[in-house]
């Protein structure tokens, strides 16, 4: 890649936030930054008091953390002792020299593995869980969650170690904490322990969320948030740090949902589930404001959280509250307050419908108010109107719904950084179930090859020119040479033939252009694409399962895929392909690869 295009990018990023980037890394180099010179004490002592009256009317806890430990929403590991803070509990691996200061420690460490494992422990999910099941009367879960935080505190003093490195893991701590408080009613008398372990968080976030601000991305929006609903909770109890904090944070959770939410409710990581994270994050803002009757946000806040409330109902179609694969996934579930699958996004849809919109999104489910009855916050009376089909022309999505299927199409309207290579990928959904599918993520440290291969090209359902990606990746969370989409157009006129279409033209002059067509009971999509060297590879991501070729189509059930060209294909095949639809954890699926080497028209077919 030469240097003009590494320039046009960095020009892309925004001068001003290389400059906080810069300003941060030099300030920690050289100890300018005031972050390298805080101190902080937690004196011993409970976190949190017996609840007065417990409450069992109609409750459910998340049992997630109860009779053992787990991670990323899947990883299941049998214990009820605390956890090795410093252990990665995927491969046995501690972290050395755990003492060290925490601009020391490295963010990639190839014998440790992906420091999220570490950190995942340290969010304090099990928080919730247990702060819960005090609120049901069980007083063993009381003292697990004031066991488990003295030990963390014990284990990792202020500023030393991994758990300290990312002021996002501070914030979601700060964040887990005061729902505990609020889900046990002890906000306005809190134990000193528990505040100075909130102040000595706050110490570390605030110096360095310049550095959080120049991602443009859900860091920035959960340091802001955390800074707050920690600075304003301290200022209630008299302490004049928290109010210049308080301030700070609500200065950036409003310019964040400014920046960073656009006008049709896209937000800037054009991730399904990234996207949740940023809603979970705004939710507890808002019901952590009304806890204390803080003055309301503006109502320019208010209308981009509505529309990016809707924006993410819109993705909640498959069985059980799934949604799809799209964009990065770190594996996050912010607020785990419900029983339910890690895939369910049906809790955050409920509780941001509720809260920005005084409607319910899902009428007819106990399970997604618990969120409402766990936070205090009033059912609404009214709901939702059915979902139809909706074009996102800021963020480059269209959705495409009839009685039967609904078809996500991403197309490259790049106004921030695009971290997958993902141009006029497709995700289809009948009854529920996801018939074509993105890759996923699976980590961010597992290696060249898996950060290719689930961010590249070969991890989507659309063309891939030369056994290369669409664009020229910089590093593992970057690409260049950002496309433009072109000719887009979405035609929902007539509910059974729904129409879409993108193209783009990459910076070699290779051309491809999508149309979509939804109907009643079929999906055709048509490929046309030119100006490849060697060769083209349509792929198409299947559902898992025993895919049978019977004459000129694949078929699985009552599902049938086949293929036309106006060109000759020289091979096409069903391969094994992988996907992760949870953090680190990776299964099979079937794969169709069609290859050309001339330019010309493909023709999908598929019918259900």
């Amino acid at each position: 890649m030469n240097i003009m295009s590494k320039i046009r990018t960095a020009l892309l990023l925004g001068p001003i936030n290389l400059l906080r980037v810069l300003f941060y890394r030099v300030g920690i180099k050289t100890g300018l930054n005031p972050v390298k010179r805080i101190t902080a004490q937690i004196k011993p002592g409970i976190f949190f008091n017996s609840v007065l009256a417990p409450d069992n009317s109609g409750l459910v806890s998340n049992q997630a953390w109860k009779n053992e430990h787990q991670y990323f929403g899947w990883h299941r590991v049998k214990a009820n002792a605390v956890p090795n803070w410093y252990l990665n509990p995927f491969n046995g691996v501690e972290v050395n020299n755990s003492d060290r200061p925490w601009w020391l420690i490295s963010d990639f460490d190839s014998s440790l593995g992906d420091i999220k494992t570490v950190w995942e422990a340290s969010r304090f999910d099990w928080a919730l869980s247990f702060a819960q099941n005090t609120k049901l009367g069980d007083e063993n879960s009381l003292n697990k969650l004031n066991n488990w935080i003295t030990s963390w505190v014990q284990d990792n003093p202020p500023y030393l170690g991994p758990n300290w490195k990312c002021g996002q893991e501070a914030s979601i701590r700060v964040m887990h904490l005061a729902m505990c408080a609020l889900i046990l009613k002890q906000i306005k008398a809190p134990e000193p322990p528990l505040i100075q372990l909130i102040k000595a968080h706050l110490q570390r976030i605030a110096p360095t969320i310049q550095y959080a601000i120049a991602q443009e991305n859900n860091h920035g929006t959960s340091e802001s948030v955390a800074l707050y609903i920690g600075g304003s909770w301290l200022h209630s109890l008299g302490d004049q740090d928290g109010k210049r904090w308080y301030k700070l944070g609500l200065k950036w959770l409003e310019n964040r949902s400014e920046k960073l939410i656009m006008p049709d409710g896209s937000f800037s990581q054009y991730s399904v589930n990234y996207h949740r994270v940023m809603l979970d994050t705004y939710c507890m803002a808002e019901v952590w404001r009304t806890n204390l009757g803080l003055p309301p946000f503006s109502n320019h806040l208010y209308k981009k959280l509505i529309a990016a409330t809707n924006w993410l109902h819109h993705f909640v179609p498959g069985l059980g509250g799934d949604a799809p694969n799209i964009g990065a996934n770190d594996g996050a579930r912010l607020l785990p307050i419900t029983d339910t699958a890690y895939r369910d996004f049906r809790p955050s849809v409920q509780l941001a419908t509720a809260l920005f919109k005084n409607e319910l999104a899902f009428e007819d489910s106990e399970v997604t108010n618990q969120p409402l009855c766990w936070l205090g916050i009033k059912i609404p009376e009214t709901s939702t109107t059915d979902l139809t089909s909706k074009n996102f022309p800021d963020g480059g999505f269209s959705v495409l719904r009839n009685d039967l299927a609904v078809v996500y199409f991403r197309y490259p309207k790049f106004e921030f950084r695009p971290s997958q290579a993902d141009a006029l990928h497709i995700d289809l959904w009948v009854n529920g179930e996801n018939i074509f599918r993105d890759s996923g993520s699976y980590s961010y440290n597992a290696g060249e090859k898996f950060i290719n291969y689930y961010g590249g090209t070969e991890g989507h359902n659309t063309v891939q020119f030369d056994d290369r990606d669409q664009m020229p990746r910089l590093s593992r969370f970057l690409f260049g040479n950002w496309l433009v989409s072109k000719n887009e157009s979405f035609n929902v006129d007539d509910n059974s033939n729904l129409k879409a279409q993108a193209e783009y033209v990459d910076p070699l002059n290779c051309m491809h252009q999508r149309k979509i067509f939804l109907k009643t009971t079929s999906l055709t999509v048509v490929d046309t694409i030119s100006g490849f060297k060697d060769k083209a590879i349509l792929r198409w991501r299947l559902i898992p399962g025993d895919w049978k070729l019977e004459n000129t189509k694949f078929t699985l059930g009552k599902y049938s895929l086949s293929i036309e060209s106006d060109v000759e294909i020289e091979s096409i095949n069903l391969t094994k392909g992988t996907e992760s639809r949870e953090y680190l954890n990776e299964t099979q699926l079937p794969v169709l690869e069609v290859v050309v080497t001339k330019p010309g028209c493909l023709i999908t077919e598929f019918n259900f």
